[in-house]
């Protein structure tokens, strides 16, 4: 792995930072107080090839890997424009069929998937299981012609602009404590699915949802991969997700330290810029610092996975996701701080970067099972729960 990047990824950050910059973050609020959504950016970048260049070149992506990818996600946060559904659609879902799918599947989701033209939502969350993915009740049953799928998910980013969704249940004979995943490949519009949006206090064009699935109905071409290997299949998809996540993450941050250095630099009071004193200086450089190493950190899980290590890359991206949560955090309080009270205006538009940022310490993962998992894993202490 080498520290500095090539040319290539040099040129896509400067590129898709660039498109950012195009739209900015005062559209993307814009979008988002108004309860509309990103679909303008979303295929933009699509057609110029930047949402699917982790996905095969022949199913129309870039034959690149998620180093390739979080670049896109992180740029575009950078310039405002986060796209939540990034760590969805083309990262999990379109990983997890590249990886695994029939060449059917292929065929039929990662052309769309890498263009933007088709999204498709992740579901693996449940109301009673939280964390614990192993006490998921999600159930498919065989049936003559497929598999009957009954359950329920929450927090399911997107499904009001997705066309399918990628669900974890469980097949029904998996009745052992251990988790037997199974993956399907669900159309929202198929009978049996509903969601209801979920209130949330984000200011956000990505949308929270309640899933529901009675009895749907799916042909045996819907299950992705081996079922005995679903397990394997899921975490291939997981780890995506957190590389993403930090992403994400690391991108919010940066828009905010850009916003607080910016403002700094050019308030004066008492004849001098308020940026000269160290009360100030000295928490934007600490979250400078903070920031680069976790970007370090996604670096090397992005790199990890890319090159087939998936045991490294899990310890890798946990970690990552960990760091950019807990800087995109920092920063964003800090902007709020640098700026005074027009950290919170509209006007300047920091304030609204704070719920964002807090929610990267909670989703996809916690900081508290990230913890868990260093702990165990990494440290090899016994299981805490």
């Amino acid at each position: 792995m080498s520290y500095v990047e090539s040319e290539e990824r040099q040129a896509l950050r400067k590129a898709v930072g660039e498109l950012g910059k195009k739209y900015g973050y005062e559209w993307f609020n814009r979008q988002a107080r108004s309860g509309g959504h990103t679909t303008e950016l979303w295929l933009e970048a699509g057609k110029l090839g930047y949402l699917g260049v982790n996905l095969p070149e022949e199913y129309g992506g870039g034959g690149g890997g998620m180093g390739d990818l979080s670049i896109v996600l992180e740029e575009l946060g950078a310039a405002g424009c986060p796209l939540l559904m990034m760590v969805v659609s083309p990262s999990i879902c379109g990983t997890v069929i590249a990886r695994f799918g029939t060449d059917e599947q292929k065929q039929h989701w990662l052309p769309g998937l890498a263009d933007g033209t088709t999204i498709m939502a992740f579901a693996i969350t449940e109301p009673d299981a939280g964390s614990n993915s192993h006490q998921i009740t999600t159930t498919a049953r065989r049936t003559e012609d497929g598999w009957s799928l009954s359950g329920r998910k929450v927090f399911i980013s997107g499904l009001d602009v997705a066309q399918a969704v990628l669900v974890v249940g469980r097949t029904e004979d998996a009745r052992t404590g251990k988790l037997k995943p199974a993956l399907f490949i669900v159309p929202v519009d198929a009978p049996g699915v509903e969601f209801t949006q979920i209130e949330m206090d984000l200011i956000s064009p990505d949308k929270q949802f309640a899933l529901f699935l009675d009895d749907v109905r799916l042909p045996r071409e819907a299950l992705v991969g081996a079922e005995d290997a679903a397990l394997l299949q899921l975490f291939a998809g997981l780890n995506p997700e957190r590389i993403m996540a930090s992403a994400f993450a690391i991108g919010i941050a940066r828009h905010a330290l850009g916003k607080a250095t910016a403002y700094v630099k050019d308030r004066q009071v008492w004849k001098t810029p308020i940026g000269a004193h160290q009360g100030l200086a000295h928490p934007l450089a600490q979250i400078k610092i903070e920031l680069e190493l976790a970007r370090l950190m996604l670096q090397k899980a992005a790199a990890l996975y890319d090159a087939g290590d998936d045991l490294g890359a899990g310890e890798a991206a946990n970690m990552a996701k960990y760091a950019a949560g807990e800087v995109a955090v920092r920063a964003t309080d800090q902007a709020v701080q640098s700026l005074g009270g027009n950290g919170m205006t509209k006007e300047y538009g920091v304030a609204s970067l704070v719920a964002a940022a807090r929610a990267t310490r909670i989703a996809p993962v916690s900081r508290e099972m990230i913890l868990n998992f260093v702990a165990q894993h990494s440290l090899g202490l016994p299981k805490s729960y």
